[in-house]
């Protein structure tokens, strides 16, 4: 068996895998990420069969996440999980490695040096509700401001800069990315993308409840038909009372474990993060 660098032509396999195991990928989300780290995806080969794939993509020398961590049924328990996990590993270190765990899967992340942060909790609603938004701040399309304040924002936000990644992320076909400003700056940023199924919402950033719900309401009105997805993490209490309010519902729960020291974020911030899946 035989772990090497996947080429782009083959990242439409790894997210077909992803979309039988339940992820729902976005549409574009491969451009993307390889625009972040052309080499940040490996697939394992058996006798010249595809037969396993992760990410771990580079966000800088500093740090690197972890994700699309898929053992194709029939190939599992063989050793070659272990393979990727070893290869994935050795690319990203001696940098702060991040990634989103399965619970059942949590106790085997910390024995590889994982410590846990928070959990993430993915909502999830057929027709989300828009909350009221009388006298909300003005939401407007990312383009209209410089994109440098889009990065200087999301750097706070992230744990590395991930500017060639945000660039994609923005502009890519279907996306609807939407920021709000004020006196001081920009004061939120969000994006929303057409997944496999419906579409998910983030990042979703913004310095206050006000801010963090006329971007959601924005994003809404401009969603396609079909379920919308927002991913957040539980300590912020006033992005999961925006889900509820909004008819949301819990649907699927990761842990955010770090290797190495774990980045210091504003957590109260982050009303939605970019993927399950990709960090």
């Amino acid at each position: 068996m035989a772990v090497r660098t996947m080429r782009a032509a083959e990242l439409p396999l790894a997210l077909d895998w992803a979309a039988a195991e339940g992820w729902n990928p976005g549409l574009a989300d491969a451009a993307c990420f390889l625009a972040a780290d052309p080499d940040g995806f490996l697939i394992a080969e058996l006798a010249g069969e595809p037969v396993g794939c992760v990410s771990a993509v580079r966000y800088g020398d500093g740090f690197g996440f972890l994700g699309f961590y898929i053992v194709r049924p029939g190939f599992r328990g063989q050793g070659h999980g272990l393979a990727l996990w070893q290869a994935a590993m050795a690319r990203l270190r001696p940098g702060v490695v991040g990634l989103d765990g399965v619970v059942a899967q949590q106790a085997n992340y910390r024995r590889s040096g994982f410590d846990l942060l928070h959990r993430n909790i993915r909502y999830a609603a057929a027709a989300p509700q828009a909350p009221s938004m009388v006298g909300a701040p003005a939401v407007v399309d990312a383009a209209s401001v410089p994109f440098a304040a889009i990065a200087a924002f999301d750097r706070r936000h992230f744990p590395a800069a991930r500017e060639a990644f945000l660039r994609g992320w923005i502009t890519a076909p279907g996306h609807v990315a939407r920021v709000v400003t004020g006196a001081q700056g920009l004061r939120g940023f969000a994006v929303l993308r057409p997944c496999r199924e419906g579409s998910k919402i983030g990042p979703l950033f913004a310095q206050g409840p006000e801010m963090a719900r006329a971007l959601f309401a924005d994003l809404l009105a401009a969603a396609p038909p079909g379920p919308v997805f927002l991913d957040m993490p539980e300590p912020n209490g006033d992005a999961l009372a925006m889900a509820r309010e909004a008819g949301m519902t819990p649907a699927f729960e990761t842990a955010r474990m770090y290797a190495g020291p774990a980045p210091a974020l504003p957590l109260h911030d982050i009303y939605g993060i970019t993927s399950f899946e990709l960090g």
